[in-house]
């Protein structure tokens, strides 16, 4: 294998990574040598060789035999240290591409997507606080909110907000240490540690830092170990006045497994939940986005009413939405072809289909059942006590909402019961709920889940 083979190569790979990926993971790679089916490549750090060897080593070692290259595995080297030089001989280090991405070399995370800026966001009545809160963080003067928690379902915006935070705190303050990750690469950093038995460098590491940024901090759920050092280090930090942002799937009273210390700890600052897209919402996505696409193909013409077909139809996420935009103009560009409301029908049939699937009565008492935690048997069964008489209502009140089903099959799906049972139950729920924070917040949630 040449370098102009691991040329071809990189092609394929920009393609199928993006970008942002290609920059930061694929590019600082250099091709060693191909021996005895082996592929090796040098990497800056060790932290780099496992990251890109778990995320994009399968698809390095396909690329490579798709170009003819006879090679079973790929492996990651990092180039043996020279003994150190005095601070007085020593060159300042060049920086990775890490580093350019706005993370230290230290201080490995993952990379900042140029994308998701404050200005690339669209704002609406769902994330609209969100966003407020994320503006008062990132103008890093002071800690505002300590955490910043943010919190909602796939495709929301957590992640474009964090990155946002992320860019605008590096504009504005250059000297901040942030560093940005996920939980499980927070996770991983911890067990690499504790293997390599380099854990006091793990924690000067994230408690030196001035921004902590962890993405889907749900992941270190039931992980005892892993949450006793989150814990410790947000202690620390906190301690220390340095600004803490995390975002999870859910509220830190919902997630499972997770330590009430840590639960009590994140709640201790500012809780937000960004709430599934509304209509005007998904509308403003689009147009947002045709406007990028349109510079990408030009003269490619969109009929009236497809955007707004679009916002209507699907309703599950901003990035199903998005993803569907995309492969729309990039199949009528290629067909040389108007984006007619037929057109979008067609290129889209399987994204519709999904964005349609219709939620069953079963369902709903299944994810009911699992989220109060008593037997599917006991939902549609006799017993009337409260702790499984309210759960029942609430499952009744999300069939009457999400499904077609008339009050009399909903009955029937009971257990029997008569249509006037269903529909008390109905209007009971309906009453709670304007006042009833906990049970606004459980319908909430069990909605969310039935519809992603």
């Amino acid at each position: 294998m040449t370098e102009d083979t691991w040329g071809q190569v990189q092609d394929e790979l920009l393609k199928s990574v993006g970008l942002n990926n290609y920059k930061n993971w694929i590019e600082p790679l250099e091709f060693k040598n191909l021996k005895n089916g082996v592929a090796t490549f040098v990497v800056p750090t060790i932290f780099m060789g496992n990251w890109v060897s778990r995320h994009f080593g399968e698809q390095i070692h396909h690329h490579l035999i798709n170009v003819g290259a006879d090679v079973s595995r790929v492996e990651f080297m990092v180039p043996k240290q020279k003994k150190k030089k005095s601070k007085k001989q020593g060159k300042p280090k060049q920086a990775s591409a890490l580093a350019q991405n706005g993370v230290d070399d230290d201080l490995p995370g993952a990379p900042l997507d140029a994308r998701f800026t404050f200005d690339s966001f669209v704002v609406g009545k769902p994330n609209e606080l969100a966003h407020a809160a994320a503006r008062r963080v990132a103008e890093g003067d002071t800690v505002a909110f300590n955490p910043l928690f943010l919190y909602g379902g796939v495709g929301l915006g957590k992640t474009h907000l964090m990155h946002a935070m992320a860019w605008e705190l590096k504009k504005k303050r250059p000297e901040l240490r942030i560093v940005y990750l996920s939980a499980e690469q927070f996770m991983y950093r911890f067990v690499q540690a504790l293997r390599e038995k380099q854990m006091m460098d793990f924690k000067q590491l994230f408690r030196s830092v001035d921004v902590l940024m962890v993405d889907d901090v749900q992941f270190i759920a039931g992980k005892d170990s892993t949450q006793e050092e989150f814990f410790h280090t947000f202690n620390a930090l906190v301690d220390q006045n340095k600004q803490i942002i995390i975002s999870a799937d859910r509220a830190p009273v919902e997630i499972k497994d997770l330590e009430e210390r840590i639960k009590s700890r994140l709640q201790c600052g500012l809780v937000v939940d960004l709430h599934p897209t509304d209509y005007e919402l998904r509308l403003g996505v689009l147009l947002q986005k045709v406007e990028q696409y349109r510079l990408q193909y030009p003269g490619l013409v969109i009929s009236d009413g497809v955007l707004e077909f679009l916002a209507h139809r699907i309703s599950t996420n901003v990035r199903v939405l998005e993803g569907a935009l995309m492969r729309l103009f990039a199949f009528a560009s290629l067909v040389g072809r108007e984006i007619t409301l037929e057109l979008a029908q067609d290129c889209l049939a399987d994204i519709l289909r999904a964005s349609d699937r219709k939620v069953t009565v079963e369902e709903i008492q299944r994810k009911v059942s699992d989220h109060y935690n008593i037997r599917f048997s006991d939902i549609i069964g006799p017993k009337r006590v409260r702790i499984i008489a309210r759960p029942r209502q609430v499952a009744m009140y999300l069939a009457k909402q999400l499904t077609t089903r008339s009050l009399p099959e909903i009955g029937r799906r009971f257990g029997g019961r008569d249509h006037t049972t269903v529909m008390h139950g109905v209007r009971r729920i309906e009453e709670l709920k304007g006042h009833d924070n906990q049970i606004a917040e459980d319908l909430e949630l069990l909605r969310r889940a039935l519809e992603a």
